[in-house]
């Protein structure tokens, strides 16, 4: 897959594509179905997706609490598997933000990128101040000569399938909802970074990840799926995880502590994609290591058997 940043400096090569438009955060199964869309828009035009780095809701509120679902590599990544073989991902700046929707459509789709035919959902705005509509893409569209096709909005028992309402399930700590509007379980994926090591005192080593910038699903603990993307240890395994401050040892930034099964070995520095299975309980301060450890015993067993039954 192939990433285009400047939409003034695109190769012929990387011209004549059909592409969903959108934010893709998450990329949930409303994500999908518009990405089939273009998929089949125009068979033989290569498929590419046209998104913004950093989100536009990051730079008009620069001092907002987290609100993504996954990073930018964790979005880019998952758009690969999926087929993508062009991903414009424009930076979105005072100039990108500043473009009429008339602008937008001819400068940008139409010259700059030379896109072909544009899929987007019904609720698509564009253009400064959100002023287009995805009816006004369409007649832009006809006037520029490019084909734009309005995708409906998809709904889940009578409640429509937005990166908004993962995010209300995340925080009330339903996996299942979530992983239901997602089409896969909600995964944190980074780097493991060092912690202070306290889990493997207790008898418990953690690879520990940070959440910076990410939106924070309820704390507490988690069963767990974990992909070590890279390295001797690549592969798939089962776990237990913290996500929370811990309160047992004062006040602490929030990151995710996962305790992979039966495992012997170094990740520091290794990517990993934790999937968020189920939420067993709420973080909780104990009246002493050996309650906590009693615990964190409970809580792998419980772990293991709700895992092993997938």
């Amino acid at each position: 897959m192939r990433i285009i940043r400047d939409y003034q400096f695109v190769s012929e090569t990387d011209r004549g594509a059909t592409a969903a438009i959108g934010n893709f955060d998450g990329v949930h199964q409303g994500h999908l179905s518009v990405i089939d869309m273009a998929r089949a828009a125009v068979p033989d035009a290569p498929l590419g997706i046209l998104t913004f780095e950093p989100h536009p809701r990051e730079y008009f509120a620069p001092d907002a609490p987290p609100f993504r679902l996954m990073s930018s590599e964790a979005r880019a990544h998952r758009l690969e598997k999926l087929g993508v073989q062009c991903l414009y991902e424009l930076g979105f700046n005072k100039g990108l933000a500043s473009l009429s929707p008339l602008e937008f459509a001819r400068d940008v789709i139409k010259d700059g990128l030379g896109l072909r035919h544009v899929v987007v959902g019904a609720d698509f705005c564009f253009g400064k101040g959100r002023a287009g509509k995805a009816d006004d893409l369409a007649r832009f569209g006809q006037e520029l000569g490019f084909g734009v096709t309005i995708a409906p909005l998809m709904a889940q028992d009578a409640h429509t399938v937005s990166s908004t309402a993962i995010r209300a399930a995340l925080s009330a700590g339903d996996m299942a909802k979530a992983a239901k509007m997602l089409g896969h379980w909600h995964r944190i994926d980074g780097p493991v970074i060092t912690g202070e090591q306290r889990g493997r005192e207790l008898g418990y080593p953690t690879a520990n990840m940070s959440i910076d910038g990410l939106h924070q699903p309820a704390f507490g603990v988690y069963a767990v799926l974990v992909d070590v993307l890279e390295g001797p240890h690549s592969g798939s395994y089962h776990g237990v995880a913290s996500l929370g401050v811990r309160p047992m040892f004062g006040e602490n930034k929030a990151n995710l502590e996962t305790f992979v099964f039966d495992f012997k070995g170094d990740l520091y520095g290794t990517p990993l994609s934790v999937a968020l299975v189920q939420h067993l309980r709420g973080e909780e301060k104990f009246d002493s290591l050996d309650a906590l450890i009693t615990q964190m015993d409970a809580d792998s067993l419980q772990a293991r058997a709700i895992l092993a039954a997938l």
